[in-house]
């Protein structure tokens, strides 16, 4: 008796498959729009900030040091000085952010 109550239970189920995956389908748009997408804006941005640099950019490594650029060596590295007389090669990924050329210093105060 148990074992067809069994069946006859298993047995009506048209277009549910269909209307189970819409949550999933749902959570899965909102992931993309919240999340991977901005990402990926965020990414491409850094890419083009990195290949950007030039000699005398001042800029921020993810270290937190500020450097100003004194020669780039490829397409991964870049020379940095980060005090008078010390240079120190760093891997371009890691630049956080470019701050561009320093102000000249301006000596009018007398």
């Amino acid at each position: 008796m148990f074992i067809s109550e069994a069946y006859a239970q298993a047995a009506g189920g048209d277009g549910g498959g269909l209307v189970g995956l819409l949550p999933f389908v749902l959570i899965f748009v909102v992931f993309y729009f919240l999340l991977i997408r901005p990402q990926q804006k965020r990414a491409k941005e850094h890419k083009a900030m990195v290949e950007a640099l030039k000699r005398g950019d001042k800029v921020i490594t993810s270290g937190g040091i500020v450097a100003k650029v004194s020669k780039i060596i490829d397409d991964n590295e870049v020379e940095v000085e980060i005090a008078s007389d010390v240079k120190v090669r760093v891997i371009r990924s890691t630049i956080t952010q470019v701050q561009g050329k320093p102000a000249p210093a301006n000596d009018d105060k007398k």
